[in-house]
C-alpha cells in the first residue's frame, strides 16, 4: 500500500519524493485526529485543501483553510496544524527547497536574496489546481509536466505576494544568546544540557535564555530540539540508515520514541517514510479519494 491508513480513524497519508524532482517533497493526506505540534521546515510549504478544514497556527494567528485555500509558509516559520471540523481535512502539499524557489525567483522576478511570501492564506483556485496537477504529474511519472506546472505555480505566487525575507542577524544580547544556545544544541543533539546548565555555559539565566530563544525561534529550546532531531533523522533515513540507528544517533531514547515524534511532525511513521523514498515511481499511488 502506498497509503498508510491509521486503524479506525479514516486517516491516510503518503509523504514521498519524485526521483526526477529531488528538491521537492510531496504529501497527500487525510487527517482527522492527527495534530501537528509546533515545528518548522527548512524549505517552503504550499498546501491546498480539497475537503474539510485545516486550522494552521502561525505567528500571526490561525488560518482556517477550507477548499480552494492555499496555505503558504516560508522557511523556518514555526506553525501547528489540526482539523478545523470534526471530519478533518484532505489536502495536497508541496515542500520545495529554498534553492528551487530562489532559482525560479531569479529567473522570473527582480527579487534578489532569500525570497519569501507576504501572504499565508491565498484564495486562488488556479494555484490550488496547479498544486494538484503537480501531484498528478509526479504520480504518473511525467517529469516535464510536474516541473513545468510547479514553476508556473510558484511564479504566480511570486507575482502576487513575493518579497525578500529580511535577514535575522542577532543584534541584541538575548538574540545572540539564543543563536549560541541553538549551536550548542545542534552540536550536542544526542546529549543536550539542561536549561540551567546551558544558561550557565552561556553566561545568562535560565528564564532569560528561555524568553530569548522563544522570541528568536518561535518555540522553547526543548521543542526546537525535538524538531531538529526529526530533521536529522529524516536526512539519515533518506541516506538509508535504519530507523533504530537513526533514533539513537539523534538522541531519541529508542525507535518508538522516534516513531512518535516523527509521525506527529512529518505526518507519517519513519518506516513508511523510508519505504516511499526507496521506491521507484512509475505509476500513481493507491490512495483513497
Amino acid at each position: 500500500m502506498a497509503a498508510t491508513p491509521e486503524s479506525g480513524s479514516g486517516e491516510w497519508a503518503r509523504h514521498w519524493q519524485y526521483a526526477e524532482l529531488p528538491e521537492l517533497d510531496l504529501l497527500r493526506a487525510r487527517y482527522v485526529r492527527h495534530t501537528f505540534p509546533r515545528h518548522s521546515h527548512e524549505g517552503y510549504v504550499f498546501g491546498t485543501i480539497s475537503r474539510g478544514v485545516e486550522d494552521v497556527g502561525l505567528p500571526g494567528g490561525t488560518v482556517h483553510a477550507g477548499p480552494g485555500t492555499v496555505v503558504v509558509i516560508n522557511p523556518e516559520v514555526p506553525h501547528t496544524a489540526r482539523a478545523g471540523v470534526p471530519e478533518g481535512w484532505v489536502y495536497a502539499t508541496l515542500y520545495p527547497s529554498s534553492q528551487v524557489i530562489n532559482d525560479i525567483a531569479a529567473e522570473t522576478t527582480s527579487l534578489r536574496g532569500t525570497v519569501g511570501f507576504t501572504e499565508t492564506s491565498v484564495v486562488d483556485p488556479y494555484v490550488a489546481r496547479l498544486i494538484g496537477e503537480v501531484h498528478r504529474a509526479a504520480e504518473e511519472g511525467n517529469a516535464l509536466a510536474a516541473d513545468t506546472v510547479l514553476r508556473v505555480m510558484v511564479t504566480r505566487l511570486l507575482d502576487r505576494c513575493g518579497s525578500v525575507l529580511p535577514t535575522r542577524a542577532p543584534r541584541s544580547a538575548g538574540a545572540r544568546d539564543a543563536a549560541r544556545a541553538r549551536a550548542v544544541l545542534e552540536g550536542r543533539m544526542a546529549a543536550p544540557p539542561t536549561l540551567e546548565a546551558l544558561a550557565a555555559e552561556l553566561g545568562t539565566r535560565p528564564f532569560a535564555l528561555l524568553r530569548a530563544f522563544k522570541k528568536q525561534y518561535g518555540m522553547p529550546p526543548h521543542a526546537w530540539l525535538t524538531d531538529a532531531r526529526v530533521r536529522a533523522a529524516r536526512r539519515m533515513l533518506d541516506a538509508g540508515t535504519a530507523p533504530a540507528e537513526a533514533a539513537a544517533e539523534v538522541g531519541f531514547t529508542d525507535q518508538p520514541h522516534l516513531n512518535r515524534h516523527f509521525t506527529r511532525i512529518v505526518g507519517v511513521p519513519p518506516g513508511a517514510y523510508q519505504r516511499e523514498r526507496a521506491r521507484t515511481y512509475k505509476t500513481g499511488p493507491d490512495l483513497p479519494t
